[in-house]
């Protein structure tokens, strides 16, 4: 059987073959915003495919960044704010290429999202950096 890192890569697949991850066994990673570590679930580097679970820690701000092209998030748990709205618990919101925000998670979340291409930071000191 092959280790759970060649399973979450895509960037060889050449066959049909279904890929099963144990999503439990997958670590928990930092990302470029202290707060919200990610687990890769799909990561296909050279087109930027990701999909990942992310988990936010109460009072967590992502800093402003542009959705390169389409996201989407499906809440699991707690709820993620911007100035556009609310996602709560069972509910899922997608953003298309080009919009831009700030999103804040007052109590904690846990997200599974969909990129077709890595996010933007576009402030501070994250300002260029992709969320990867």
């Amino acid at each position: 059987m092959q280790n759970q890192q060649n399973k979450t890569n895509a960037s060889n697949v050449s066959d049909t073959l279904s890929r099963y991850i144990d999503v439990d066994a997958l670590p928990w990673k930092p990302t470029p915003t202290k707060g919200i570590d990610m687990k890769i679930l799909l990561e296909q580097p050279e087109t930027g495919l990701l999909t990942a679970l992310f988990r936010w820690e109460p009072g967590t701000t992502l800093p402003l960044h542009e959705h390169v092209e389409i996201e989407q998030t499906y809440v699991l748990s707690g709820s993620i704010v911007d100035d556009e709205g609310e996602a709560l618990e069972g509910q899922f919101v997608w953003r298309p290429s080009g919009n831009r925000h700030i999103a804040h998670s007052p109590n904690g979340a846990l997200v599974i999202c969909f990129f077709l291409k890595p996010n933007k930071f576009l402030d501070g000191k994250l300002a260029g950096q992709e969320l990867k």
